[in-house]
């Protein structure tokens, strides 16, 4: 009657582990966030070089998480490598899933931003100058850094963590509602943009869910955020930092635009998402076989066993016994017999 009770705790056990260390990586997360924004501003201020604050600060922040997270999977007894614990498994496929990423993020972005334009509801503006090819170079590695800093985050080892302790589907609306709050905190934050973002929150958790990586995730922030920001010239959550040589601004409804929080405040922006689930359900359908499926185990009993001894030794016995001679005689119809003479 113990061993069931002594399962069930050991069971307890492990979950209230598993949430300790999911909710002491968490801390070090926004820790490491604060820490690295501050030692960017200190070292950009230092030697006079502000367009690379945002790269440094991320930079910093992606350090800061694979030590972090690499010491609490060694503390766990669980020793991995920092590109385990960053979510970046190598495979020949990496980099195809980080395009057909950057593809699925940039079509989102183009199908949210595309009824603005054709509403005439979108003004663009080019800022030409020199200085202005110089940030693009910037924004792109900035964005690039962050991109991953947040996905390692949200989709990452946290994640990983969260689902062994409760589950695929509750880590992945529990994270999602961690991704809402952490948007909800931003300045000029709306109702609307925090449900687009614990929905971008699910879109992207599904991604990881599919391959068991962060290259598919990562390609899509960062094609979401460099088209919206870069390519488009429009707010990202609220901040124009990202606009340089194209600046947009919009106006008309916000359902449509999103304001001037940007599309990720517009409630159309939900539809894009939606659809860029759609499609990346159906196209990694081979990622989620090769890295997602346990593999297929036959059944049955095992074909390349010894036979017993005694049937090996009846086969040998039967094999050394002499051939017994059998005579075969002609079958005839019932209707004569074997005497009578056939008719022609």
């Amino acid at each position: 009657m113990s061993a069931p009770h002594s399962t069930t705790t050991q069971q307890r056990t492990g979950k209230t582990f598993l949430l300790a260390l999911f909710g002491t990586a968490i801390a070090w997360s926004i820790s490491s966030s604060l820490l690295s924004a501050s030692s960017a501003r200190g070292i950009t201020n230092r030697f006079n070089i502000d367009i690379a604050r945002p790269l440094l600060a991320a930079l910093f922040f992606l350090f800061l998480l694979a030590v972090g997270f690499w010491l609490l999977q060694t503390i766990a007894r669980r020793p991995a490598s920092a590109r385990f614990v960053l979510g970046l498994p190598k495979r020949p496929t990496s980099g195809r899933e980080w395009l057909l990423g950057t593809a699925i993020g940039w079509g989102m972005v183009v199908l949210a931003v595309l009824p603005i334009a054709l509403t005439g509801s979108l003004h663009v503006a080019f800022w030409t100058e020199p200085r202005a090819v110089r940030l693009i170079f910037f924004n792109l590695a900035a964005i690039a850094a962050a991109s991953l800093a947040e996905e390692v985050v949200f989709r990452g080892y946290p994640f990983r963590l969260l689902i062994e302790a409760i589950g695929p589907v509750g880590a992945t609306f529990g994270m999602s509602l961690l991704f809402g709050l952490a948007r909800a905190l931003q300045h000029g934050a709306t109702r609307t943009g925090i449900f687009i973002a614990m929905l971008s929150g699910i879109v992207f958790s599904i991604a990881w869910l599919r391959t068991h990586g962060l290259w598919l995730a990562w390609g899509m922030r960062f094609a979401w955020v460099a088209s919206m920001g870069i390519l488009f010239g429009l707010p990202v959550n609220g901040s124009v930092d990202y606009s340089t040589l194209i600046q947009a601004s919009t106006f008309g409804s916000t359902g449509l635009t999103g304001g001037d929080y940007g599309p990720e405040g517009a409630t159309f922006t939900a539809i894009a998402l939606i659809a860029g689930l759609l499609i990346l359900v159906r196209t990694t359908r081979d990622y989620a076989w090769n890295y997602t499926h346990v593999p297929i185990v036959p059944g049955g009993y095992p074909m390349d066993i010894a036979p017993p001894a005694a049937h090996a030794a009846m086969e040998q016995a039967q094999q050394a016994r002499a051939p017994e001679l059998v005579q075969i005689l002609p079958t005839t119809p019932q209707s004569r017999s074997a005497d009578t003479e056939p008719k022609f």
